[in-house]
């Protein structure tokens, strides 16, 4: 593949189309800027329990395990798919939809890291955190549907896995 090819193939992947470069690099620092800076925000009061000598000798873990370094925060916030559907929004033409769809995306980003920053202990807490998490991605999720049909792909979670799972299962059943 050629580095044309390439371009070409990425400029497909983040719906850039006709966009000036200047246009994607921007969305591509307020996309990954938003994530990374609520990520950030979640990472510096979520710190795994420390292990007990009892808990290694039974080999139990942490209660909250996360990659250690730096990639520990940028991978999860950066190559999200929600992350890259707003990319796909982002670079979508200028409409009332699409404006929609990103304030969804910044509310359900900021929402997730408050939830992971205040923890909810009770088991009627964290239910009510996974459904608005839930419910926020599946807002976005529907937004961006009508901005770009493939970043609403990209951002249905379940939608996506479902799609994955039954094209590997396509591909390795024998018609």
């Amino acid at each position: 593949m050629t580095v044309e090819e390439t371009l070409d193939t990425a400029a497909g992947f983040l719906n850039a189309g006709e966009r000036p470069a200047r246009h994607v690099a921007l969305g591509l620092a307020v996309t990954v800027g938003f994530a990374l800076a609520s990520a950030a925000l979640a990472k510096g009061v979520v710190e795994p329990r420390r292990r007990s000598l009892a808990h290694a000798v039974r080999q139990e873990g942490a209660v909250t395990e996360r990659p250690r370094g730096s990639l520990g925060l940028l991978i999860p916030a950066v190559f999200s798919a929600t992350t890259l559907s707003a990319l796909r929004v982002w670079n979508a033409p200028s409409r009332r939809e699409r404006t929609r769809a990103l304030a969804l995306w910044a509310v359900a980003q900021a929402a997730n890291a408050a939830l992971l920053a205040f923890r909810p202990v009770s088991r009627g807490g964290q239910v009510a955190a996974a459904m608005t998490s839930a419910g926020l991605a599946a807002a976005f999720a529907h937004e961006a549907r009508r901005v770009d049909v493939r970043a609403g792909k990209m951002a249905a979670p379940f939608g996506s896995t479902t799609r994955l799972a039954n094209r590997i299962e396509d591909q390795a059943t024998v018609h």
